[in-house]
């Protein structure tokens, strides 16, 4: 039996990862999204600090082909001890 999903494959599927800010934070977070998404391109991962510099936000915008590959990233993400969200 297959799971459904709503979305439709292929589609660019844009990425919210909030954490603990840290000199190696996006970095890792790249690795890990290029790791699943090897052709994702540096202009689309970027990053902003909050204003008192405790968290970083980064938005990155991956072209998913199928659910599967999409959970095991956000699963490896979530496995990141500097990672507070992933939306």
């Amino acid at each position: 039996m297959t799971k459904k999903t709503l979305m439709e494959f292929p589609c660019n599927f844009p990425l919210k990862i909030i954490g603990k800010t840290s000199p190696t934070f996006l970095q890792d977070i790249t690795t890990i999204i290029r790791m699943h998404y090897p052709l994702t391109q540096d202009n689309a991962i970027t990053s902003q600090m909050s204003k008192p510099g405790n968290y970083q936000s980064i938005t990155a915008v991956v072209y998913a082909v199928d659910q599967l590959t999409l959970d095991a990233l956000y699963q490896d993400l979530s496995r990141h001890p500097d990672i507070h969200m992933v939306l």
